[in-house]
């Protein structure tokens, strides 16, 4: 079994909630610009994961000093059958001994949290998966010294908008036999039920050949998208191909969100998922998905979209983003752990 250090005399641990977000906030913050060089997590994010919506289904820890400020957090998600997402945050301001310790704790915490939700899925293994900036070497180190092996690099992506892309012709028509539209709704009303699965249809089956590929129902689906705040129904886009005059054919998805601005800066938008059926690749369906989250920005006053892509896509996504105009600009690591769950 794993070991954790003991915690100093004057810390506590507990469950964090609203009066903590600004605490959380401070502390992811100072994580990345340490990591990465730059902070950009936002408020609503950690108030979503926090308090918001989903805040019971997944479990956090907070670690207070004796002082009562936050030196370490891990938040453990429930993402699928088989699948559970951990996060272990902690201050690059204290020593490295400290740290060390601080991070051993948070991840024995996780991984028996992970074994808990395990159990309650009612599987003999569960994937705990977790992740590091590219250039962090110090959670790097902790996620080898906690049995993580590292499995793939994600390249994170952005292209900047501008306000003529909005125009209808700013790009070319769609591939022959393709269309885009937008999922179908009256006015502010819920999209039709029978639209959102088929995104979600869409989507499972065009991953099943990506990497780490875990089924997630339609229900976990839909509600873990809603509990984002950056996230918009009519940021979901349906890909229709015709093919010898026949009734068209949903063959790709677009699910996007906004990604809010900083420091009174534009907002942008952001690719959460984009999948094409293998059957109807290769026909320019997800570059006209592309061209529409674009225009749609450029429409909404935005200066940018954003995407994550595995650096090894089976799929050659990578040379389309690039050559749609999208370049990298960080790279994360993924890190898994398979844990038995008794």
């Amino acid at each position: 079994m794993d070991a954790a250090p003991a915690l100093p005399e004057d810390w506590t641990s507990s469950t964090p909630d609203a009066s903590d977000v600004t605490d959380l906030l401070d502390l992811l913050r100072r994580h990345e610009r340490t990591a990465r060089g730059w902070p950009s997590a936002s408020r609503a994010a950690v108030e979503t994961d926090v308090c918001g919506r989903g805040a019971a289904t997944p479990r956090h820890l907070l670690l207070p000093d004796g002082s009562g400020a936050a030196r370490g957090w891990a938040p453990v998600h429930d993402r699928a059958a088989a699948r559970v997402v951990i996060a272990v945050v902690v201050d690059p301001d204290l020593d490295a001994a400290r740290a060390d310790d601080v991070a051993a704790y948070l991840f024995e915490w996780a991984r028996e949290q992970a074994a808990d939700l395990g159990r309650e899925r009612g599987v003999e293994v569960t994937q705990m998966d977790s992740g590091a900036f590219a250039d962090d070497p110090r959670q790097q180190l902790w996620l080898t010294g906690r049995g993580f092996l590292r499995m793939r690099s994600w390249w994170q992506m952005s292209r900047p908008v501008t306000p003529e892309e909005g125009n209808e012709d700013a790009f070319p028509p769609p591939g022959e036999g393709v269309t885009v539209r937008l999922v179908a709704r009256e006015g502010d009303a819920m999209p039709e039920e029978e639209d959102l699965r088929t995104v979600h249809d869409i989507l499972e089956t065009s991953f099943t050949d990506h990497f780490n590929s875990h089924q997630e129902s339609f229900d976990e689906f839909v509600a873990r998208l809603r509990e984002d705040p950056g996230h918009r129904w009519d940021h979901w886009w349906i890909a229709e191909l015709e093919r010898d005059g026949m009734t068209p054919l949903p063959v790709g998805a677009l699910v996007g969100s906004v990604s809010p601005g900083t420091g009174g800066e534009p907002d942008g938008s952001y690719v959460e998922y984009l999948g094409v059926l293998a059957a109807a690749r290769g026909r320019g369906v997800a570059r006209s998905l592309l061209h529409a989250v674009i225009a749609d920005a450029a429409r909404r006053g935005r200066d940018r979209v954003g995407l994550e892509v595995d650096a090894d896509s089976p799929t050659g996504a990578t040379a389309l983003y690039e050559a749609v105009g999208f370049a990298t600009t960080y790279v994360t690591q993924s890190w898994h752990r398979d844990l038995p769950v008794d």
